[in-house]
């Protein structure tokens, strides 16, 4: 008789405080709790979700910053066989309750800074609990108070690979925002690709990205916790306080997105900072400058370069660090258990060389959409291929290089024209400390690309002489013909810049 082994996020870690109950597990704000106390708050908070009325398959949501609690919530709804399901904490009312009430959650947490967002919507939403966390407020139970009273849950559900986990919500930069429901094999699959590819952990991890979005909870820290390994926890970025903790705790690596990394190098303290522990910075969520790449390689600091999205848990390919150099702006190759093509609009597959859209196809691939049978059967096709809207090729030793989102390629007198080659070039010029390009509407060409800059701090850019700049260094279909210097960009919660509404900025129609 075969055997399948229990892979459920609670099983994992419970199993993890069993076999290392005197190991730090979490270190937030000064406390350390060890795995042997955090298995204990996790059935604890079992328990009084059950004694609430969470069952199988119920969905449980948390709004707020970055907290031990989500982690606890998180864990706590696995032992049960329910789902969680995490919230952008930057989200308006209408957009929070949009997603409260198509997850259906019974249970909401919050922290101190959102319960008057929740409270907004109170009457609009169909929770039926609201805990806060933190803090005791009118009309909402103390999670603490509740946790005090509670009996550790003994016996924990066993769940199946394919039975959801937790709902994420995509960032929605275009449209309402999506439901990808991520399995406990997604997840699973997720941690064997990382382990089987380069080991970045290390000892001490540090998570600062928000742990609502995937990059921020499923890179490093779950795998981490799930390996026994610290994580120092922070409830949001600071580029001051990152660096301090970095040194502090002598963190051995942490998850971010290339704009994270560029505001730290940027900061007064980072020339000063000790960062000879680190083993390497994990980046991900868009494509990172050249100029990045070289800035921290000259601190003998190198990043293990990752490609993936919400669908893919996310890990779609990897670039190892002694790579980091030669393979400059490559997103790497698939893991171990993963395989990634580039298909034209027809998908079929392209060879070598040849542009075309990114497909992923493996265990870590999402079940499908909550509630959105449509759109799931757009997005994974009859052979199991996940299609991201991503613009890539591979190399002829199979590294994958990104090119763009397909909706913001700018095609100019039908050329094929990738932002991100130009933002490098842009990023390159010393007064630029951010930059993005969109099209816009042109008389003769259809479209042609337009720069949008940020200086760095006391500077200034004259807009003849970036053109200048560029045309020294591209092709002229692909140099922008405009420039626009504004004070920061928008940006969704993960450090992506949100082209849409820079175009809906210059180019209302578009």
């Amino acid at each position: 008789m075969s055997f399948t082994p229990e892979i459920g996020l609670g099983y994992t870690i419970l199993r993890r405080a069993a076999l290392s109950p005197e190991r730090k597990a979490l270190t937030f704000e000064g406390k350390t709790s060890t795995f042997g106390e955090f298995g204990q708050r996790i059935r604890k908070l079992a328990a009084l979700l059950r004694a609430g009325g969470v069952c199988r398959g119920d969905r449980v949501g948390y709004i707020g910053l970055n907290h031990p609690a989500f982690l606890e919530a998180l864990y706590a709804c696995s032992c049960l066989g329910a789902i969680f399901v995490p919230l952008n904490f930057r989200l308006t009312g209408p957009e929070m309750r949009y997603i409260t009430n198509d997850a259906g959650i019974h249970t909401m947490l919050a922290d101190n800074g959102l319960r008057s967002l929740v409270d907004q919507e109170r009457d609009n939403l169909v929770c039926q609990r609201y805990i806060s966390i933190e803090d005791k407020a009118a009309n909402w139970e103390s999670l603490e108070s509740l946790l005090q009273d509670s009996q550790p849950l003994e016996l924990i559900e066993q769940v199946d690979a394919d039975e959801v986990a937790f709902i994420m919500y995509t960032s929605g930069t275009t449209g309402l925002p999506k439901g990808a429901m991520l399995t406990h094999g997604n997840l699973f699959w997720n941690s064997a690709n990382t382990a089987y590819g380069e080991d970045f952990m290390g000892t001490t991890t540090l998570t600062c990205a928000p742990l609502f979005h995937i990059g921020g909870l499923n890179v490093t820290t779950l795998p981490s916790l799930a390996r026994g390994i610290e994580v120092v926890l922070i409830r949001s970025f600071d580029a001051a306080e990152v660096l301090a903790a970095l040194e502090k705790y002598q963190v051995s690596t942490m998850f971010g997105a290339p704009t994270m990394f560029l505001m730290m190098s940027q900061h007064d303290s980072f020339a000063s900072t000790d960062l000879s522990h680190i083993g390497a910075f994990v980046v991900g969520g868009a494509p990172v400058p050249v100029p990045l790449i070289n800035l921290y390689s000259d601190r003998d600091v190198r990043f293990c370069q990752g490609y993936g999205l919400t669908e893919t848990s996310p890990f779609a390919t990897m670039l190892e660090t002694s790579m980091a150099l030669e393979k400059v702006g490559s997103a790497g190759r698939p893991p171990m258990f993963t395989d990634v093509r580039i298909v034209d609009g027809e998908n079929n597959p392209l060879p070598a060389g040849e542009h075309g859209e990114v497909c992923v196809r493996g265990p870590n691939v999402l079940k499908g959409y909550w509630n959105r049978p449509e759109a799931t059967a757009d997005a994974i096709d009859a052979q199991g291929w996940f299609h991201s809207g991503d613009i890539g090729y591979f190399d002829t030793q199979g590294y994958l290089f990104l090119c763009d989102r397909v909706k913001d390629m700018v095609i100019s007198g039908g050329e094929n024209i990738y932002p991100t080659e130009v933002e490098n070039i842009l990023y390159e010029h010393p007064d630029v400390a951010e930059a993005a390009v969109i099209g816009v509407p042109h008389p003769r060409w259809g479209e042609t690309p337009k720069a949008i800059v940020v200086c760095k701090p006391g500077q200034t850019i004259e807009a003849a002489a970036l053109l200048d700049f560029t045309r020294a260094r591209l092709a002229r279909y692909k140099c922008p013909t405009s420039v626009e210097v504004v004070e920061q960009m928008p940006r969704n919660a993960s450090g992506k810049i949100l082209k849409r509404e820079l175009r809906a900025m210059i180019w209302p129609e578009k």
